[in-house]
């Protein structure tokens, strides 16, 4: 009778530890973006829906942003090649005051609630269908899964506020959907620029604020007499320090660690955060079918943010053919 020895089961290689600290790394940061970006849909619905207009926070945005930024960009060692300046003004059209500026229409004609489940919900899915075909970046059956489900949610989630009285806005609907798009493709060229996520930043808001503010001011639309001192420099601090610095840079760095794909899909966690926020702040209360989409989406996330295995097989993929013996 032969006694087996029991082995201690192998320490993680040192490779495996390394990439294990990088995805909880990443996790963290996604997690401070989302809880950021979950507040400011519930922040700017309040504001456009009161004194300010969008015009307004995307001024205090971009504007407190770009100047807090400013020195990343001219106080540098090494100062920055043309490219980046270029590719910078790209990144401040896709994520920059056109973005915002979708978002907020969008607030005004829906509610906090579908804003911030169909944006965010939308965006991994498209981020991950276009790393498909332009980084070869093939989606394995647990991330196309997830994809779907994300979808499902969304679709569940709109038709629960059609319930309510007034149908959604088509327009605001659309705008949403315009948003998760541009967003998505911000996603994977930030990923393929080589900017640090503090440059990248720095030059959204350097150009957001250099292509809007002249506009802003030449045609008058500052609203800031209306607004009590309170909300101003409330907007002020979240606005233009913790959107515009920190959950950039928050988001940025996700996507370097996680990936376009996994970080995106952190973000369709929004509605859940969202959702719950705007019972006691705007008094949106979600029906039951809300509530059930909402973790629907939440499931497709957990789904869509997961790692696909190298040996994970595709829906798309051909089968693995045997060798012959």
């Amino acid at each position: 009778m032969s006694i087996e020895v029991l082995r201690a089961p192998a320490p993680l290689a040192a490779g495996e530890n390394s990439a294990m600290r990088q995805r909880l790394a990443g996790f963290a940061w996604a997690a401070l973006a989302v809880g950021i970006f979950s507040g400011w849909f519930v922040v700017t619905r309040f504001s456009v829906t009161h004194e300010l207009r969008i015009w307004d926070i995307i001024a205090l945005r971009f504007g407190i942003g770009g100047v807090l930024l400013l020195p990343v960009l001219l106080g540098s060692r090494r100062q920055l090649p043309a490219k980046a300046w270029l590719e910078g003004m790209l990144f401040a059209l896709l994520w920059g005051a056109p973005f915002v500026f979708l978002v907020g229409l969008g607030l005004q004609l829906t509610s906090a609630a579908e804003a911030s489940a169909i944006t965010p919900a939308l965006m991994p899915v498209f981020a991950g269908l276009l790393a498909w075909p332009t980084l070869r970046e093939v989606p394995g059956r647990t991330r196309l899964i997830g994809y779907l489900v994300i979808v499902a949610g969304l679709i569940a989630l709109v038709v629960g506020n059609a319930q309510l009285p007034g149908w959604p806005s088509p327009a605001g609907i659309a705008l949403l959907i315009g948003a998760g798009f541009t967003w998505a493709i911000y996603t994977l060229l930030f990923r393929r620029s080589g900017l640090s996520p503090l440059q990248a930043g720095a030059l959204i808001c350097f150009w957001s604020a250099v292509l809007y503010l002249p506009v802003y001011l030449w045609f008058g639309l500052s609203r800031f007499a209306l607004a009590s001192t309170q909300e101003l420099a409330f907007q002020v601090i979240y606005q233009g320090v913790l959107m515009s610095v920190v959950a950039t840079i928050a988001f940025n760095r996700a996507v370097t660690l996680l990936g376009a794909a996994a970080a995106a899909a952190m973000i369709a966690l929004l509605p859940v955060i969202v959702s719950t926020l705007a019972i006691p702040v705007l008094r949106e209360i979600p029906s039951w079918l809300e509530g059930v989409a909402i973790v629907v989406i939440a499931v497709g996330v957990l789904l869509a943010a997961r790692p696909t295995p190298i040996l994970e097989p595709s829906l798309f993929r051909a089968p693995r053919q045997k060798e012959p013996t």
